[in-house]
C-alpha cells in the first residue's frame, strides 16, 4: 500500500511538474471535463477522444471525418502550454480564440511530409496572410513528445510560439481577422478532415495549462 501511495505521489508531482510555473491545467488528465465537442464545424463530429493515462488522443471516427474539441471556457490574452505527439501522416491543430465553429487563429500541428508545426493559418478566417515556423523540424523530437508553448495578445493579435523551449514563430496579423471582430475564443484542438490523415494515427495531447495575461 505504501509503495502504491508513493508511486501515485511520484506520478503526481511528474504530472506537476510538466506543467510550467504560473500556469494553470485545463486538461485534468482523467476526462473531458471543461471540454466539449463542436457540433457545428466543418471538420466534422468525430466522437472519438479518448483519455488514458493522463493523455488525450483524437482520431477520425471514420475516414475522413475529423472534428475538433473546445474548452468551455472563453480566453483573451493569455499563453497556453501543451505537450504533442502525433503519428506522422497526422494533421492537426491548436486553436486560438475560437468561435464554436472553429473559426480561429490556429497554431499548426501538421505533421505531414509537407507539413508545419508551429506555423499560423487563419482557420476559416478570411484575408490571414499566415506564416511557417522557423524550420520547427530542427528542434523536433522524433517518436516522443514536443513541448509547444503558444502566446496571443493584442485586439490585433500577436503570436509567437515556442517549441521545445525555442521560438520558432513571432508573427503579427494586419488586422482582427477573427469573425464579428471577436477579441477573445476558445482554445480547441483539431482532428482535420479528409485525406491529410493517416489510417488508425492519432494526435495526443497532455499536460494542458494556460496562463491569461
Amino acid at each position: 500500500m505504501m509503495m502504491r501511495t508513493a508511486l501515485l505521489t511520484a506520478f503526481a508531482a511528474l504530472t506537476f511538474a510538466a506543467v510550467p510555473a504560473g500556469f494553470t491545467p485545463i486538461f485534468n488528465g482523467k476526462d473531458l471535463t471543461g471540454w466539449h465537442i463542436s457540433q457545428v464545424n466543418h471538420h466534422g463530429k468525430t466522437q472519438s477522444w479518448v483519455v488514458e493515462n493522463g493523455v488525450l488522443s483524437g482520431t477520425q471516427d471514420k475516414p475522413g471525418h475529423g472534428g475538433i474539441l473546445l474548452t468551455d471556457k472563453r480566453y483573451k490574452n493569455f499563453e497556453v502550454s501543451i505537450e504533442i505527439k502525433p503519428d506522422f501522416g497526422c494533421d492537426g491543430g491548436l486553436f486560438l480564440r475560437s468561435n464554436e465553429k472553429g473559426q480561429a487563429y490556429q497554431v499548426m500541428l501538421d505533421y505531414l511530409e509537407k507539413g508545419d508545426v508551429g506555423g499560423i493559418y487563419g482557420e476559416g478566417l478570411k484575408d490571414v496572410k499566415g506564416t511557417r515556423s522557423n524550420d520547427y523540424r530542427k528542434h523536433w523530437k522524433t517518436d516522443d513528445w514536443n513541448h509547444i508553448r503558444a502566446r496571443i495578445e493584442g485586439e490585433v493579435p500577436r503570436i509567437q510560439v515556442w517549441l521545445n523551449g525555442t521560438q520558432i514563430t513571432d508573427w503579427t496579423d494586419t488586422a482582427n481577422h477573427l469573425v464579428d471582430g471577436a477579441t477573445d475564443g476558445m482554445i480547441a484542438v483539431q482532428v482535420h478532415l479528409g485525406n491529410r490523415w493517416v489510417e488508425g494515427g492519432r494526435h495526443r495531447f497532455r499536460n494542458i495549462a494556460v496562463k491569461e495575461l
